[in-house]
C-alpha cells in the first residue's frame, strides 16, 4: 500500500530528530559556525516533516477507528459520524502525503540565506534605466510587505532618471529561497515620457538574486586585500566631499573551478563611515565569490530539476510588463494577470506563489521517475 510505503521512508526520522535536537546545544557543536547552522537548518526542516507526519498517522488511526465503528456498530448515529469522519480523512490523505514528499525532497541550502539583489539596464536606452529603477521600487515596497530589511550597496543612476546599475541586500527570512524566482530578464512594453506619437517602446532590465555569502562559506585572506579610499562624490553634505569614506579593494582569486586566477574590484561609498563601508565591501567580496565558486552546484541542481522555474539564467526572458494592457504574464509557467499598478507597487507574492507551485510539481515529478 502507498501508506506503508511512505511510513517506510519516514522510519528513523524521530530518533534523527532527537539526535539533532541534542547535537544543537552541544558547546562544541555551536563553537564550530559551520556545522552549527547547517544542524538547525536540518533540525527546522525536520521538525516540519515531524508535524506533518504526525497528521498523517493521526489521519490513518482515524480512518482505522472509523472503519472498525461502521464494521461494528449498528447505532445509526455513530454509522452516520463514523462516515463523516472516514470521508474526511480519507480527503486529507492525499494532500498530507503530497505535503510529506515534498518535505522528503532535500531543501536547497541557500533558500534560507539572505540575498544580494542586482538590478541592470539591458536594451532600451534611457527607458531602460527608467524600469530598472521602477523593479528597485517594487522590490522595496515587497520587502516592507515581507518585513525584510533592504538597503542600497551601490548604485549608478541614469541620466533620465532610474538606474543603469543598482545592487541591494536584503535580509530576513527565507529571503533567497523567495526572491530567487525573480533572476532572469524582465521585458517591460509601454509609451516613453519622450515619445510624441504614442508608439510603444520596448525595454529591458536583468535581475540578478544572489545568496548572501557568511564569513564561514568562502575562505579569504585578508592581508592579502589592498585597499583603497576616496573621497565620495554627489550630494550629502560637508562630510562626504572631504572625509575619505569612500573604499575601494583589490584581491586576487584563483577560482578552483578553472584554475585561473582574477583580480576583483569592488567599491562602496554606502555610508559616511569608513570602517562601516569596508565591512559592506568584504561582505560583498564574500558573496562574489561564493556565487563563482558554488556555479557548478548550481548547474547541477538546475539540471537534475529539469525546470527554468528558478534556476536563475539571467539570460532568460522570465516576464513581460506590457503598461498599454495593463498586464503582466510570467513566460514559466504562462501566468498572466490584468493588474499591472498593484504588481509593480510590490504586490508579487501570488506569482511567486504559483512559481513556487511549479517547481514543487517538477521535483514531485522528478522522484516518480
Amino acid at each position: 500500500m502507498a501508506e506503508s510505503s511512505l511510513l517506510e521512508r519516514l522510519d528513523g526520522i524521530d530518533a534523527r530528530f532527537e539526535e539533532v535536537s541534542t547535537l544543537i546545544t552541544d558547546p562544541a557543536v555551536i563553537s564550530d559556525m559551520k556545522r552549527y547552522v547547517r544542524l538547525t537548518r536540518e533540525y527546522s526542516e525536520l521538525e516540519k516533516l515531524i508535524k506533518a507526519t504526525n497528521r498523517y498517522k493521526n489521519a490513518l488511526d482515524d480512518i482505522d477507528g472509523a472503519k472498525q465503528i461502521l464494521e461494528s456498530e449498528s447505532d445509526e448515529e455513530l454509522r452516520v459520524m463514523a462516515q463523516e469522519e472516514l470521508a474526511a480523512a480519507q480527503a486529507l490523505l492525499p494532500e498530507l502525503e503530497e505535503e510529506i514528499k515534498l518535505l522528503l525532497i532535500p531543501a536547497d541550502p541557500e533558500d534560507g540565506k539572505n540575498a544580494i539583489v542586482e538590478i541592470r539596464a539591458g536594451t532600451g536606452g534611457d527607458e531602460a534605466a527608467i524600469f530598472a529603477g521602477d523593479l528597485f521600487k517594487m522590490y522595496c515596497r515587497y520587502c516592507e510587505h515581507k518585513g525584510w530589511s533592504a538597503s542600497v550597496t551601490s548604485a549608478n543612476e541614469g541620466a533620465a532618471g532610474g538606474y543603469k546599475e543598482i545592487v541591494m541586500a536584503v535580509s530576513g527570512a527565507n529571503v533567497y529561497g523567495t526572491l530567487k524566482y525573480e533572476s532572469g530578464v524582465h521585458r517591460v512594453q509601454r509609451v516613453r515620457a519622450t515619445e510624441t506619437q504614442g508608439r510603444v517602446h520596448t525595454s529591458a532590465a536583468t535581475v540578478a538574486v544572489l545568496p548572501e555569502a557568511q564569513p564561514f562559506d568562502v575562505e579569504i585572506n585578508e592581508g592579502e586585500i589592498k585597499w583603497d579610499t576616496f573621497r565620495s562624490g554627489g550630494a550629502g553634505g560637508q562630510n562626504v566631499n572631504k572625509v575619505e569614506s569612500g573604499v575601494r579593494l583589490r584581491y586576487m582569486w584563483r577560482n578552483p573551478n578553472t584554475g585561473e586566477t582574477e583580480e576583483i574590484l569592488i567599491e562602496c561609498t554606502e555610508t559616511r563611515d569608513q570602517p562601516k563601508n569596508k565591512e559592506r565591501a568584504l561582505s560583498r567580496l564574500r558573496t562574489f565569490i561564493y556565487d563563482k565558486e558554488h556555479q557548478k552546484y548550481i548547474d547541477d541542481i538546475a539540471s537534475r530539476r529539469k525546470t527554468m522555474v528558478s534556476t536563475g539564467d539571467r539570460s532568460a526572458k522570465i516576464r513581460t510588463y506590457n503598461y498599454p494592457q495593463g498586464r503582466i504574464t510570467d513566460h514559466r509557467i504562462n501566468y498572466t494577470i490584468y493588474n499591472l499598478q498593484a504588481f509593480v507597487d510590490g504586490d508579487i507574492q501570488d506569482c511567486i506563489d504559483h512559481l513556487i507551485v511549479a517547481e514543487n510539481a517538477e521535483k514531485l515529478k522528478a522522484t516518480t521517475l
